[in-house]
């Protein structure tokens, strides 16, 4: 059983809901991330998504594109990303690490070199937001072979053919974009969350998560009503930015968010 799926069935066991942070690695100096991953998982994290900086987001709202920016400026590559999470894997051995990025720097590096050199660092999923799988075969090869869940994301838009491809390919868990824009919107429609997630589930028994503008108590409680797992982004790299110039400030801020948002994960339903 992965880091992943024992996660998930420890949380179903216990009738709670995964909290999945999300940090981008490196901001805003590298020393900075792994304590910060430490002091996420203590605040109640069960899953950590580590964003792989990159210059060309597609995804991502302003305030996570400025994190990135942040940790460009002092050279933070996916080698850093990799030695962080090794890091992190000496004193947690059980927490699973996803990582969340863009092709580009993959394809620079190799995916067969990446996708070892991600599984030994203690990496457990990746997640890859430009790759639709039509065009992932080669990837999710090595992903395979070196045990990495490939985590894909899912939008309102998408019809239920292309749900049903994606969803034949995943693994870990489903990742349920909830809303059209990109990360850090405003507006979350539970009627169409339940709606969307009904549909997903149809074509996987895998877990699925919803990410995009889940930013307080209040809404990572109404997405969770459905989903497995909710993931909080721009909130948290929101108080990182806050305090960017210091660090135990920003560990503090961060935890003291995500300790508001476990108790409504649950006995939820």
């Amino acid at each position: 059983m992965t880091r992943l799926e024992a996660r998930f069935a420890q949380l179903r066991a216990s009738g709670r809901k995964a909290l999945i942070p999300y940090v981008t690695a490196g901001d805003p100096q590298k020393e900075t991330t792994v304590p910060l991953m430490h002091a996420m998982v203590a605040a109640g994290a069960d899953i950590i998504e580590l964003g792989v900086p990159f210059s060309d987001p597609m995804a991502d709202g302003p305030m996570i594109q400025r994190a990135a920016e942040r940790a460009l400026a002092h050279g933070t590559s996916i080698h850093d990303v990799l030695a962080m999470v090794r890091e992190f894997r000496q004193q947690d051995g059980v927490t699973p690490v996803v990582l969340m990025g863009y092709l580009n720097p993959i394809e620079v590096m190799g995916y067969e070199r990446f996708a070892r050199a991600a599984a030994q660092a203690g990496v457990d999923g990746v997640i890859t937001v430009d790759l639709p799988p039509e065009e992932a075969a080669d990837l999710l090869r090595e992903f395979a072979h070196h045990q990495l869940a490939p985590v894909f994301l899912i939008a309102p838009t998408t019809p239920p053919d292309r749900v049903q491809t994606i969803c034949a390919q995943a693994r870990g868990f489903v990742y349920y974009v909830s809303m059209k824009g990109v990360t850090g919107a405003s507006h979350l429609d539970y009627a169409s969350i339940a709606e969307k997630i009904q549909l997903i589930r149809r074509y996987t028994d895998l877990p699925v998560g919803v990410g995009f503008g889940i930013k307080d108590v209040q809404t990572a409680a109404g997405a969770a009503a459905n989903a497995d797992a909710v993931v909080v982004g721009s909130a948290v790299v929101q108080r990182v930015e806050d305090n960017k110039d210091d660090s135990a400030r920003i560990l503090t801020a961060v935890a003291e968010f995500l300790r508001t948002l476990a108790p409504a994960l649950k006995n939820v339903n």
